[in-house]
């Protein structure tokens, strides 16, 4: 008996390889379009570090013509979760990532390469591992569990590395009829890997992202399919990305050292291998040292925590493009109205050391990303996040529609917009004030600034009510007024007169203004008062001047 026998005797039933390569074609497309994917396990929320990998990934396929599909490895059944796969599809569609081939649902899929669920493909691998055992090059292992477990404490207490390889391979070189007859006697089995892999010997290898790196070569005999008949990550990953057309394999650099050994599964299965582009993680500073983004310490890793606050998609998106890319930032300076798919991404232009998550860095792009919204697009947008997840605030939208459009619209659409929304979270926070309902209920202490006399702040408003409010007035006329009562007051009508002769002035423009706005808003800081002004209406203006004297 020959290693064809054994192979019938394992796999009786199985098509040839011959059947899946015609069955999968080569893909069609231009020269140099990258053919990419994110291939996650469904076994639990998504993580920032796949959302990170997806973003690089279609973006390289988009940007050069080619393919950006969703494959889900479900293979370790045992740790998927309910609703794995729907939870990963969502979070790509919400974060625009949605994929041009694959799942797009927990059944459903689009395209021609599938099944993009690997349970569902176990005759195909089924047909390569046993090409492997054919060739000689896989055979079937006997050895149960406890054993594995007795060879791998002799090989620590022995100084040696773990794994089954050389001398601990034991069922490596069981006769072929052996192997015939222990099967057909019912004895469980698994089927491994017959590593041609020297130690002593390196592979050089070039990796997209880290640049050359030198190997030991692999000489694991590791399982290639378990017990239940499906396929481990290893084995399955190569026959799909060869069968699916996968150029390159943009992953987490934690996978970084199992390139030789994916490179000698591509080799023996006479298959050319991908590129390989392993991106460093996503990491966070903690006590002056850095580690890695944790799923348990920290909220931010999973990808629902930017929804929960409400940083919108784009700006999460813009954020993972300024890692990937240090002259993303530059590029969004010169361009700051593109579209952030026309930016030109370079895999060879990647840290190949982790970069550091700067939540400050990302609130200043979703200040940026808001600030480019119409007040239509900021109503939609928090509403829609409201609705889930703060009825306060939708009550305090819906409210009068019209007039929170106008507020929502002070300071936006100008050269310079307002820039004071970071989050939808925020947003109540930075408007309520604007509602005379809630402004009148709210106890506050006014803090005023520079000039906080009592009696000269109630002068100041009274005088400002009496001679210079004129709701109808141009901005121009309306800040020539205020100019007006601070010369009135022995203010400098400009800042840079006072800054030049301090002591002919009791202060500066500025400060008259700041307790007006304080009056009108009960803060010191906000979007241009004269804008705020307008959207009050003559009678709330009044009002609350009148208030703040009592």
């Amino acid at each position: 008996m020959d290693y064809k026998d054994l192979a019938n005797v394992i796999f009786p039933d199985v098509k040839d390889i011959s059947y899946y390569e015609e069955k999968y074609p080569k893909r069609d497309l231009k020269e140099g379009a990258i053919v990419t994917r994110f291939a996650p396990s469904p076994t639990g929320f998504m993580h920032i570090g796949g959302l990170y990998q997806s973003v690089i990934a279609k973006k390289m396929a988009n940007q050069t013509g080619g393919v950006f599909f969703l494959r889900i490895e479900d293979t370790d059944q045992k740790r998927e979760v309910e609703n794995g796969v729907l939870n990963i599809v969502t979070s790509l569609k919400e974060f625009g990532m949605s994929p041009d081939e694959g799942m797009i649902d927990e059944e459903n899929e689009v395209g021609k390469y599938g099944p993009y669920k690997q349970s569902l493909r176990k005759e195909i691998y089924q047909a390569y591992a046993k090409y492997l055992v054919e060739k000689g090059c896989a055979y079937p292992c006997f050895c149960k569990s406890e054993e594995l477990e007795e060879m791998r404490q002799k090989q620590e207490a022995a100084k040696e590395r773990t794994g089954y390889y050389g001398v601990w391979s034991k069922c490596r070189h069981i006769p072929v009829n052996e192997s015939i007859e222990r099967i057909k006697n019912g004895e469980e089995y698994i089927l491994r890997f017959k590593s041609p892999g020297n130690p002593e010997k390196k592979i050089k290898h070039h990796d997209v992202i880290k640049g050359n790196v030198d190997f030991p070569e692999n000489d694991q005999d590791i399982v290639i399919i378990k017990s239940d008949g499906l396929p481990t990550y290893h084995f399955a990953h190569a026959v799909d990305d060869h069968l699916m057309g996968t150029t390159h394999v943009i992953r987490g650099d934690e996978w970084l050292s199992s390139v030789p050994l994916h490179l000698q599964l591509f080799q023996v299965l006479g298959f050319k291998a991908p590129k390989y582009a392993h991106i460093a993680p996503i990491m966070k500073e903690d006590n002056g040292a850095k580690r890695k983004l944790s799923k348990r310490k920290d909220p931010e890793a999973a990808v629902s925590y930017y929804a929960e606050v409400g940083i919108p998609e784009e700006a999460v998106d813009e954020y993972l493009l300024n890692i990937a890319n240090s002259n993303f930032e530059q590029w969004r300076k010169q361009n700051p109205d593109a579209a952030m798919e026309e930016f030109d991404l370079q895999l060879n232009k990647m840290s190949v050391s982790g970069a550091l998550f700067d939540m400050v860095k990302l609130l200043d792009i979703s200040k940026r990303v808001i600030s480019k919204y119409t007040a239509a697009e900021v109503y939609d947008k928090a509403i829609s996040w409201a609705e889930i997840h703060n009825e306060e605030l939708k009550k305090l939208l819906e409210k009068d529609k019209e007039y929170t459009l106008k507020v929502l619209g002070i300071e936006r659409g100008n050269i310079k917009p307002r820039k004071d929304i970071a989050k939808w979270s925020d947003l109540k926070e930075n408007i309520i004030y604007m509602y005379d309902e809630e402004f009148f209920a709210s106890s506050r202490q006014y803090e005023f600034q520079k000039i906080n006399d009592k009696e000269e702040i109630k002068e100041i408003i009274e005088s400002y009510i009496s001679k210079y409010f004129d709701i109808a007035d141009d901005k121009e006329t309306w800040f020539n007024k205020i100019k007006d009562l601070s010369e009135e007051f022995g203010y400098a009508r400009e800042t840079k007169e006072f800054k030049q002769n301090p002591d002919a002035y009791k202060g500066h423009v500025g400060d008259i203004s700041t307790v007006i706005r304080i009056c009108l808003t009960g803060r010191a800081n906000t979007p241009d008062m004269y804008e705020i002004m307008k959207v009050l209406g003559k009678e709330s203006v009044i009002k609350r001047l009148e208030y703040a004297i009592k």
